[in-house]
């Protein structure tokens, strides 16, 4: 079963950046689309974006276009979120899987926590 892993989360004031990483233990993520998805309390799980296997190919949700950038480094076995100018409403559990939408991804990272706050 492919184990993903997150790191790159914490606490930033709003209009900070962070990274977010994930990587597979064990497996190579070379051949995988791969999502990166939050998850609020109280809310549902959303995609946020996603690449395809050799980064040709990426998708954003509308609220982060133009803030965020996914992106990969197969040699390296990453995938990685850049987040820039971030808000308040960014706060969330961040996990990355093996899809780009939830009702396709089988696999999951345990997550990597978020909080956007002054």
């Amino acid at each position: 079963q492919l184990q993903l892993v997150e790191s790159g989360g914490g606490l930033v004031q709003p209009g900070g950046s962070l990274r977010l990483s994930c990587t597979a233990s064990g497996s190579s993520l070379s051949s995988l689309t791969i999502g990166w998805f939050r998850q609020a309390p109280g809310k549902e799980r959303e995609g946020v974006s996603c690449i395809s296997s050799t980064g040709d190919s990426t998708y954003y949700v509308e609220s982060v276009k133009a803030r965020f950038t996914i992106s990969r480094d197969n040699t390296e076995n990453m995938v990685y979120l850049q987040m820039n100018s971030l808000k308040p409403e960014d706060t969330a559990v961040y996990l990355c899987g093996d899809g780009c939408f939830v009702r396709t991804t089988v696999n999951w990272g345990r997550g990597t926590q978020v909080t956007v706050s002054s």
